[in-house]
């Protein structure tokens, strides 16, 4: 069974490449997201490595292989696939959010983000969040060490802020995440000189207020 894969891309598809390794071609599909990554990323001579699953079944005999850029996503995309409604071809075009992202949305129980992804409905959000909740904390924590990890800039500085926010506002203060979320949205909408956490939740209340 094929695990990994590094050679030269011989061509991009619509939701995949061509890739030579060791003198063979594999059609290889990527979600949208790391197709993305692959065509900024890859080096000027098109040489790319991938971790890759392979999905074959009696009812689809011909091998499928569907190319991530690390481990964690790919084992994100496993436990994706574990929900009943959603096989891997389905997967694979629904992962049009970072991992990261996804994973707290689940944790977070926000239907509405993940009713967004592409042919997730509302009735197959629920059942992945009532599959999954409490089981991709890890790879929510991925998502913050790597922000935290990176050089800081003004937006990252702003995305660090309101998921600090977004955080007490769920797990203290009662709200749901879709509320905090718009309730940020709405505070930096109005001031967007906010530079701290303090100073965005008196924005917030000050509106409530």
């Amino acid at each position: 069974m094929i695990g990994y894969l590094e050679g030269c891309i011989i061509n991009y598809e619509v939701d995949g490449i061509l890739l030579k390794a060791g003198n063979i071609g594999y059609e290889i599909l990527l979600n949208p997201i790391t197709l993305e990554q692959v065509r900024s990323e890859s080096s000027e001579d098109g040489i790319v490595s991938l971790y890759i699953y392979y999905h074959v079944t009696e009812r689809q005999p011909k091998p499928t292989l569907i190319g991530f850029s690390t481990l964690e996503d790919k084992e994100f995309f496993q436990l994706f696939i574990s929900v009943a409604a959603v096989g891997p071809m389905k997967a694979v075009k629904a992962l049009t959010k970072p991992v990261g992202e996804v994973a707290r949305a689940i944790d977070g129980k926000d239907v509405s983000f993940l009713s967004q992804l592409s042919g997730i409905g509302k009735r197959t959000a629920e059942k992945i969040i009532a599959t999954l909740h409490g089981k991709v904390a890890a790879f929510v924590d991925m998502q913050i060490e790597a922000s935290a990890n990176k050089p800081a800039s003004p937006s990252q500085d702003i995305r660090e802020i309101s998921l600090q926010v977004e955080d007490v506002l769920v797990s203290q203060l009662g709200h749901s995440a879709q509320s905090a979320r718009r309730m940020i949205k709405e505070a930096f909408d109005r001031n967007p000189a906010i530079e701290t956490p303090e100073e965005l939740f008196d924005e917030i209340y000050q509106e409530v207020r």
